[in-house]
């Protein structure tokens, strides 16, 4: 594996981490949530810069129905990200405390309170249509001799997937996520005596669920467009 590939992954898996961080913001308190939502636009800024051939090859090539999905995907992430960080510097009472801003806090904190859900729902979907990647990496990895055992790991991998799944979806209609994301709430509520160990848990869960819904998705447009033609009746 090249360096490169290496320091890209290394990365996402570090914003992977910052993310559901982030989300735990009753777990982690406000300052560390300014420190590592600094360091998540940090991350954010290289993960783009590594990946800039991607901006320079959008006008070229052919656009099929996964293609077009993980642009859209990825295009509004981006956007959602970068309202993120200007809303974050916004509302900073530690980190940017230093910046002689004196307005513009009242939509700071709507632009934050729907950006955070959105990025954590738009980058698990951005995940799970390239999670393909990852399980072909740990494919290469994991060997197992026997194809009976390999059939029974994958299966076994496959129902642990739609368990964490279900769960996450639970636990997304519970925490009323959509509220957040569509501002019928304006005011994020958080149990600051619910368990650290379960607030990650539940929020890993939910990741969860995006991934592979997105995952799933793009198994079957990928297997739609690879799907061979049926002759017409005039060419039988």
């Amino acid at each position: 594996m090249k360096v490169n590939m290496k320091i890209k992954i290394f990365i996402d898996i570090l914003m992977t981490a910052f993310l559901l961080m982030l989300m735990a913001v009753q777990v982690t308190g406000e300052l560390l949530h300014e420190w590592v939502g600094t360091g998540m636009l940090l991350l954010f800024t290289a993960h783009n810069l590594l990946n800039i051939r991607w901006y320079a090859n959008l006008g070229k090539g052919k656009y099929n129905p996964l293609r077009i999905l993980r642009t859209v995907v990825d295009l509004a992430a981006f956007a959602v990200m970068l309202s993120l960080g200007f809303s974050g510097i916004l509302m900073s009472r530690h980190v940017f405390a230093f910046l002689p801003i004196n307005s513009g806090m009242a939509l700071a904190r709507v632009m934050h309170l729907a950006g955070s859900y959105w990025g954590f729902v738009l980058m698990s979907i951005h995940l799970g249509l390239h999670w393909g990647m990852a399980v072909s990496m740990f494919g290469k990895i994991k060997e197992i001799p026997e194809k009976k055992n390999n059939q029974a790991f994958v299966w076994g991998f496959r129902l642990l997937a739609f368990t964490i799944a279900g769960y996450g979806l639970l636990c997304f209609i519970w925490s009323d996520i959509t509220s957040y994301m569509f501002l019928d709430a304006e005011f994020a509520f958080f149990d600051f005596e619910k368990n650290g160990f379960l607030v990650f848990s539940e929020y890993l869960a939910m990741m969860g669920f995006w991934i592979f819904i997105a995952y799933y998705i793009a198994k079957l447009v990928g297997t739609w467009r690879n799907k061979p033609k049926e002759k017409s009746d005039t060419q039988q």
